[in-house]
């Protein structure tokens, strides 16, 4: 094939798409760089499934092709591996929009276009990562190009070139020697290459490699190097955020340089006045608001705990090297039941409370995360039973939920759960042996039983039916009666929430500590509760969700 015509590149970019799906699990555990949380061939995949999803339904010309790749690109991005994929497929897709023919020479020139895109997004370009891959394959495909090679030819250089980079980025980045990895972008961008090679060409797919990956030892020596380098600690940045964003293009070299300031990692890709944006911080407020002084517009804010994905990484690498350790949701192992329950969560203590309490499959999610609809079949697949319970736990994943049951071979019914306290509460009457029907009814009344509330700290100023709130007040929110109190400290909000959802007949309080309780909070709320409400039970539980220290249910 000397030409690529438009359902050539289609084809290309949905080969991508599957063969990075079978690869994904591979180059998961070759993540150890910016932060070692397994999730690039994750995120590089669902990325992927939304430039897909825009492809199907353009037209089948190249500039309308070509369209949907950069768009679907910029707004299914997902983590900084999917970030600065977009950024590739958009200097791709823009160079061969315009193009009369596809041959070696565009294709080169669309490689290099690549290349310079990547790099522009990254306010701190490292080597030894995909930014290095993609550059030296978009050189060995100018040489090619320059020396008249066909299209394959190109392709074939390019791959070379690319492979050799992901070869020697050991050398170029040491956390990845000390892990015995190369870099898990630049073996996810590879696939790029290889799915063109095999439209083009003919050439057969790589096989995914079913390496182990890093030993618990490699990885303590990354994050110890990671410490110690300066660049990106692991033990410092927290939270990744991202968001899309509506700016002027003129000012996003100013947004930029503010984000620099309380963070890193930073990644921002897009044009025309949207953005799509990521950072590693510890400020979730101020990367937030960064762009609110340059008049931008955040808009589907997703924050993720990155210490939370990184313990749940190591404990799911330990099990896949024979060493289980903690809560499994794969159906491997897992006992047969009538009825399964999978249930939505954010925090490594919920999904190994939520084990205790018999479900067998939890899919990351919550307030700032909304899992997809493909998250959740996946994981009601992945269950040992026909029937199965969702519990959403968040109002906005409800009507998610709700979509499960005619898009897969199981009986899936949903108990609109809105809170983890409600979910718990749920459980509690949990018949594995019962019928999805029977338990969801059971389930649902469990609900009217309990009254939830949950504990945060204000982004913003503004007011609400409680007063005025302030930047940096901690605010209690009842779920149906919104923000009840305004505290200037975590305990004081606290306690007024609970003395709002405590009522006659109240008899138990469970608590859901989140990353940011700490004993001695905790042990402030017990005695108030102890001295205003003696007769009232207080039930602890570690739950390591983000962004609320703590979650209440009353019952």
């Amino acid at each position: 094939m000397e030409l690529l015509s438009p359902e050539d590149l289609r084809r290309t970019v949905t080969t991508f798409r599957d063969t990075l799906k079978r690869h994904q699990a591979g180059i998961n555990r070759l993540n150890v760089y910016p932060v070692p949380d397994g999730d690039t061939g994750t995120n590089m995949a669902r990325t992927l499934d939304a430039v897909v999803e825009e492809m199907e339904k353009s037209a089948p010309i190249l500039e309308d092709t070509c369209k949907a790749i950069s768009h679907g690109s910029l707004m299914g991005a997902r983590g900084n591996s999917g970030v600065i994929l977009s950024q590739i497929l958009r200097g791709l897709s823009g160079t061969l929009a315009t193009a009369k023919d596809v041959g070696g020479t565009k294709v080169a020139e669309a490689l290099k276009a690549a290349s310079a895109a990547a790099y522009e997004a990254v306010l701190k370009p490292i080597e030894g990562t995909i930014l290095t891959v993609v550059r030296e394959s978009a050189d060995g495909a100018a040489q090619a190009a320059a020396d008249g090679a066909s299209l394959a030819g190109v392709l074939r250089a390019a791959r070379a070139a690319g492979k050799s980079a992901l070869d020697r980025t050991p050398e170029m980045l040491p956390v990845l020697k000390d892990a015995g990895v190369v870099d898990a972008g630049g073996a996810g961008f590879l696939l790029f290459l290889d799915s063109a090679l095999h439209v083009v060409d003919g050439e057969p797919l790589p096989e995914p490699d079913e390496s182990e990956g890093p030993t618990a030892a490699q990885l303590e020596a990354v994050a110890h190097r990671i410490s110690e380098s300066g660049e990106v600690d692991v033990s410092e940045l927290r939270y990744e955020v991202m968001y899309f964003l509506a700016i002027d293009d003129a000012k996003i070299g100013d947004f930029k340089r503010g984000w620099g300031e309380i963070g890193d990692s930073i990644v921002v890709v897009g044009g025309d006045g949207v953005w799509n944006c990521h950072v590693h911080t510890n400020d979730i407020g101020a990367a937030i608001e960064v762009p609110l002084a340059l008049g931008g517009i955040p808009s589907k804010i997703r924050v993720t705990d990155l210490f939370e994905e990184v313990d749940e990484h190591t404990e799911m690498m330990d099990h896949h090297q024979g060493n289980p350790r903690g809560f499994d949701g794969s159906a491997a192992g897992l006992p047969p039941v009538t009825c399964a329950v999978v249930a939505v969560c954010s925090g490594d203590g919920l999904a190994e409370l939520f084990g205790q309490m018999g479900v067998q499959g939890v899919v990351t999610g919550g307030q700032t995360l909304n899992p997809s609809t493909a998250e959740l079949i996946d994981a009601v697949e992945h269950v040992n039973a026909q029937q199965v319970i969702l519990l959403p736990n968040n109002k906005n994943i409800i009507p998610v939920a709700n979509q499960v049951d005619a898009l897969c071979g199981k009986t899936v019914r949903v108990v609109p759960t809105t809170s983890m306290p409600e979910a718990l509460a749920a459980l509690v009457v949990y018949d594995p042996e019962e019928s999805a029907e029977h338990n969801m009814e059971q389930m649902t009344a469990a609900l009217e039983t309990v009254a939830t509330g949950e504990v945060t700290q204000a982004v913003r100023d503004t007011n609400s039916d409680a007063g005025p709130i302030t930047a940096g007040d901690w605010i209690g929110i009842v779920r149906g009666d919104g923000i009840v109190s305004i505290a200037g400290g975590v305990v004081a909000a606290a306690t007024a929430l609970l003395e709002h959802l405590i009522e006659p007949g109240r008899e138990l309080i469970t608590v859901l500590e989140g990353t940011d309780a700490t004993p001695a909070l905790t042990d402030q709320i017990r005695a108030w509760v102890a001295e205003n409400h003696p007769d009232v039970e207080f039930e602890i539980h570690r739950g390591g969700q983000p962004l609320y220290p703590y979650l209440f249910g009353v019952e």
